[in-house]
């Protein structure tokens, strides 16, 4: 048998060494989550004793009403300020892609202000707005009075698209619009013909990382939330103030699995080689 060449110098997965320390942060990191979701499954009231495997505490987080509101709630609300963040995002992005114009640097620093300013920092700079600058009135019949979440969850989520967005566009052959230019197409015409297509991929993954984002939020949503607004993360945490049972573990694991799948399914189709391959074939063209 041959003999195992030793590890070169930037080969650092190769060092044991390394391998132990993310092994330790992996264990740190996930080990509160998978024992959250393994006592999910508890057939026990007291949720630090295992009692056996169960699944009862999932069909009373199914049969509770008021869960499946704030649920209902939720989905609404990551929808409507999916749908609002993509179509802001993606202007963003083109026109500071596209355009020079004074000012530009003051617009990118105010894009990230959002992504890098501590979140209850935002939730009480949204709740004073809703409360002496925009007052949101009260009592209005659904979906109408989730209007001031939806405002607060696109103002946190269109710039996660913005970037997604713009870092898709860099790798854009400006030679392709050039070409659909001299071919008699308009401004319209190549944005939806050349330039769309392009972004699509970073449309997909920007669409799905801030809906992820607005179905996790607690923080300012839980600042802008009216008195009879309840949502998911909202409802999970006044569960949890009075006990943590395993219904509120087999809630917090639904919404942990939905999130992960959200996030690895952005993950992938913001990385994904056949997503830049057009880039590439139009550099070749």
């Amino acid at each position: 048998m041959t003999k195992r060449a030793p590890p070169g110098p930037l080969e650092y997965l190769r060092r044991w060494p390394i391998r132990l320390w993310l092994l330790a942060v992996g264990v740190f990191l996930y080990a509160p989550l998978i024992a959250l979701m393994a006592f999910s499954f508890n057939d026990s009231r007291r949720n630090i004793v295992w009692k056996g495997f169960t699944l009862k505490y999932y069909e009373k987080a199914f049969n509770n009403d008021g869960l499946i509101e704030a649920f209902a709630n939720s989905l609404t609300i990551a929808a409507v300020s999916t749908l609002l963040s993509v179509v802001l995002g993606a202007m963003v992005a083109l026109a500071l892609w596209r355009f020079r114009f004074s000012g530009k640097t003051v617009v990118d620093g105010a894009l990230a202000l959002p992504i890098v300013v501590p979140e209850i920092c935002m939730g009480v700079g949204m709740l004073v707005f809703f409360a002496k600058v925009l007052p949101w009135p009260q009592g209005l019949v659904w979906p109408l009075n989730l209007g001031a979440i939806i405002i607060a969850h696109v103002t946190f989520s269109f710039p996660f698209v913005a970037v997604v967005v713009r870092a898709r566009m860099a790798s854009f052959n400006r030679e392709l619009e050039e070409a659909a230019r001299d071919l008699g197409a308009g401004e319209f015409r190549t944005i939806r013909d050349v330039i769309l297509p392009h972004m699509t991929p970073s449309l997909v993954a920007g669409a799905l990382l801030a809906f992820t984002l607005s179905l996790d939020d607690f923080v300012i949503t839980f600042f802008t939330a009216g008195p009879d607004t309840v949502t998911f993360p909202v409802k999970v945490y006044s569960m949890v103030r009075f006990s943590v049972t395993p219904e509120v573990n087999a809630a917090s694991t639904i919404l942990i699995v939905l999130t992960v799948i959200l996030t690895a399914v952005a993950l992938k189709l913001q990385g994904d080689p056949a997503a830049t391959a057009g880039a590439h074939g139009g550099d070749k063209a």
